[in-house]
């Protein structure tokens, strides 16, 4: 049984928060470098983004400028950008799904 009022070791806390600090900073470098493709239902919008949530393209189909008045392109075009969003959300969570996991267990 351990003692409820013994003081912990600081240098060990201190230690464990060096190493979660260093970890969260690693794992947000790779979020960063990641580049994420999302599309529009029926591909008509292909968007690239990065981990830092910024757009690097957004490719429209010629065949879809054609078919469909503004209106109804741009409500594709903001599909495939929330898709792109999304994906992204989930990538991130899952990399960092190991830290808050630990985090959780101390």
């Amino acid at each position: 049984m351990t003692d409820p009022y013994a003081v912990p070791d600081m240098d060990e806390l201190l230690a464990q928060v060096r190493k979660q600090t260093e970890e969260v900073q690693r794992i947000q470098r790779t979020v960063e470098a990641m580049e994420i493709k999302a599309h529009s239902r029926q591909n008509e919008v292909t968007v690239t983004l990065r981990g830092d949530g910024r757009f690097t393209s957004i490719d429209i189909d010629p065949r879809a400028i054609r078919e469909y008045d503004a209106r109804n392109l741009s409500e594709i075009v903001l599909e495939a950008v929330n898709a792109g969003l999304q994906k992204l959300a989930e990538a991130s969570s899952a990399k960092f799904a190991p830290v808050i996991a630990a985090a959780k267990d101390v």
